[in-house]
């Protein structure tokens, strides 16, 4: 017996020959395809505040998506109990909701391809609860030894083991064992009374526990988070007005996310609703710019051996020196736009329907030394740190906090300013680079993105660059 075969008996207790039966279940009715989506979740989360463990907790869900496609229709349904009747009304529901005159004939399942970037031996939700909670205790006495300043602290952890399985009715049978784990501190400063200030870090990824004891332990992401939040006591109010801007390298890349990210995957230009609908094969931004969106990084939060839909993910290049070159397909979309799949079909959970979305998304090195950029730039600002912010997919318009940044003098780095907020347009915006630094560097591993409803890990990046025109917002 294969170890995916012994995966689906003990875990989801289903055979090969199941599987087969419900997918013609499923297109009972007609359509063009079908896939089931069976998953096992084991989670667990701790945080403590004032010194204490305020919560801890560990849970376990199970089900199953079942999708038929036929033309522009979809039909979803799912279920939460695997017994062999709620599966089969769950395919009949999909069905009826998606009937198509299309047949599928004999379905045959044969092992998909896979790849292998996170040969996690244990998963971290596997191990000692008690060794979790450390993590989390260590981080709070480390922020707060960091200085006297610091007044509040809060540590967070949380891990999940996803164990999927999915059959469509090209034939194609996936399994992956997804481990995932996160650790995050926040603290406050006050001085002389004055208003507190916040500094928040934290980090992770598809890595073993060990993650956290050899290369990015707690007292790390705790001195990050402490040190922001004194570093900010000093600030002054962010000055309004265009101005150059500089985004330092790493974490910032959530605004190359959110502005351009969003925009370029494939159901929103299929519909074209998105600022670059119709514009492959455009220049979109400056030549200095190169975007990727890249699935296969060994190890890395956004990253993921097959996507939500069974396809092994890949390395996408969206934007090519400046020329918009392809968007993140799904299934749907790729087949409504007689393009294959990216790899960047994506769901929450069972519950969810697979959509197009990004993965590890950064702006590929530049030939300038970081330093060089700052010192090209009379007067603006440099943002190091991001907090929220929003952006319109089909005006391309955007809004962003930055949570940490610094006045740019005559080319030196001088004073911290708070309360900053960059206001741009994201095709706009790349058309302003003009200069990109050698130092890629890819974020901690806290990314989270939000669509429709839905949430799922990502990645992001970006060298240090330079935009020579943006909006800040400010009070000064």
């Amino acid at each position: 017996m294969q170890f995916s075969e012994c995966v689906f008996a003990t875990r989801f207790n289903i055979t090969r020959r199941d599987l087969e039966a419900y997918l013609a279940e499923a297109l009972a009715q007609g359509g063009d395809y079908a896939d089931l989506y069976f998953e096992y979740l084991a989670t667990s989360s701790i945080s403590i505040d004032e010194s204490i463990v305020k919560s801890a907790a560990q849970g376990v869900s199970l089900g199953v998506g079942v999708r038929v496609i036929a033309g522009e229709r979809t039909g979803y349904a799912y279920s939460d109990d695997l017994s062999p009747e709620k599966i089969r009304k769950a395919a009949r529901v999909a069905a009826c909701i998606a009937a198509g005159p299309a047949k599928v004939d004999k379905i045959d399942l044969n092992d998909g391809r896979r790849h292998n970037l996170y040969p996690v031996l244990i998963s971290p939700t596997e191990t000692e609860f008690s060794e979790r909670v450390k993590l989390v205790k260590r981080a709070d006495a480390a922020a707060r030894a960091y200085d006297p300043r610091i007044f509040q602290v809060q540590a967070a952890y949380a891990d999940n083991l996803r164990i999927v399985m999915i059959a469509s009715s090209d034939g194609v049978l996936t399994l992956d064992r997804q481990p995932l784990a996160r650790l995050s501190v926040a603290a406050l400063a006050r001085q002389d009374g004055g208003p507190p200030q916040r500094g928040h870090a934290g980090g992770g990824g598809r890595v073993e526990l060990s993650f956290f004891l050899n290369e990015k332990t707690p007292e790390y992401f705790a001195r990050e988070a402490a040190r922001e939040a004194v570093v900010m006591l000093d600030a002054v109010e962010a000055p309004a007005g265009e101005s150059v801007v500089v985004l330092g390298p790493g974490w910032p890349g959530i605004l190359l996310h959110e502005a351009i990210g969003h925009g370029l995957e494939a159901d929103f230009n299929r519909k074209g609703v998105s600022a670059f609908s119709g514009r492959i094969g455009q220049k979109v931004a400056s030549e200095l710019c190169t975007v990727v969106d890249d699935g296969t990084i060994a190890g890395r939060r956004g990253s993921l051996n097959v996507d939500d839909e069974g396809n092994p993910t890949q390395r996408n290049v969206l934007i090519e020196n400046g020329v918009l070159r392809g968007y993140l397909q799904d299934r749907l979309s790729g087949s409504l736009m007689n393009t294959p799949s990216t790899g960047s079909g994506r769901r929450e959970s069972y519950a969810h329907i697979p959509m197009p979305r990004m993965t590890n998304t950064f702006m590929l090195a530049g030939e300038s030394d970081p330093e060089e950029i700052i010192r090209s730039v009379p007067k603006g600002i440099y943002c190091v740190n991001f907090g929220g912010g929003q952006v319109d997919i089909t005006s391309g318009n955007f809004v962003f906090s930055a949570s940490e940044s610094y006045l740019i003098e005559d080319g030196k780095l001088t004073r911290p300013v708070r309360n900053a907020t960059l206001i741009g347009n994201g095709p706009e915006a790349l058309k302003y680079v003009s200069m990109v630094g050698n130092d890629l560097s890819l974020d901690e591993g806290i990314g989270v993105c939000g669509k429709e409803g839905q949430s799922v890990p990502v990645g992001v990046g970006i060298p240090t660059i330079r935009i020579d025109r943006m909006t800040v917002g400010g009070t000064a």
